[in-house]
């Protein structure tokens, strides 16, 4: 059975991947679903890309053969830079809307979506505390409460690593996902993304938001399945 191990992104739940894997595992496919420190509940330390890569690699370590890997958002910025200092570990990569791609100004749906997840997170932690002002700028809204300062900083760092990030360092072979109608993440990333990653497939799903896997997983992963080896 062909093992793939999944990355997810910034998120309050894991709950909305249930039907994608259990589609996987229907196709004969094994899924590890990772749960990614920091990224669903509360920081205990401020993460950098390194240590997030750190923590993937002990992950994979303990895996006999190669693995697929794959990586949602946020979770996929963490696989290409894993990707590309490891490559001997991975045999596929397998980006869904993924972050990576550095800009100078964060576009507005990315930004809320980001704060929305942190103040989710942070309700159910923390109480009713308030964002500084600096971070109410960021979000371009004045209502996103609660995020710890760890999520805040992770975030951050996480963000600001895309400046170094050169995914044509990829050289393992690579399919990108992208919803058409993503406003997070846009197309106009993915298909950069393409052209920069020079063994690469791109899937652009039609009616699609930023996670095609969630609205149509079976499309989604029937293109997984014609593209590794069972």
């Amino acid at each position: 059975m062909k093992k793939i191990i999944i990355l997810h992104g910034w998120t309050y739940s894991l709950e909305k991947w249930r039907i994608f894997l259990e589609l996987l595992k229907k196709r004969g496919i094994e899924p590890t679903m990772l749960n990614v420190p920091g990224l669903t509940s509360k920081n205990d330390k401020v993460w950098t890309i390194e240590s997030y890569i750190g923590w993937l690699k002990e992950i994979v370590d303990k895996e006999k053969d190669k693995v697929a890997l794959i990586g949602h958002s946020n979770g996929g910025r963490i696989a290409i830079n894993f990707a590309i200092k490891y490559p001997g570990k991975i045999e596929k990569l397998i980006l869904i809307d993924s972050a990576g791609i550095y800009h100078n100004e964060l576009p507005l749906a990315l930004k809320r979506a980001i704060f929305k997840t942190l103040a989710k997170l942070g309700k159910s932690l923390s109480g009713s505390s308030i964002l500084k002002n600096a971070f109410y700028k960021l979000a371009g809204e004045n209502d996103y409460k609660d995020a710890n300062p760890n999520m805040k900083q992770t975030m951050l760092n996480l963000i600001n690593s895309d400046k170094s990030l050169k995914p044509g360092n990829v050289q393992i072979p690579t399919l990108i996902f992208w919803g058409k109608e993503d406003k997070i993440t846009p197309l106009s990333d993915g298909k950069l993304m393409h052209r920069l990653i020079k063994n690469s497939k791109l899937e652009i799903i039609e009616n699609a938001h930023h996670a095609p896997q969630f609205t149509n997983p079976k499309e989604v992963i029937n293109i997984i399945v014609s593209n590794l080896t069972i």
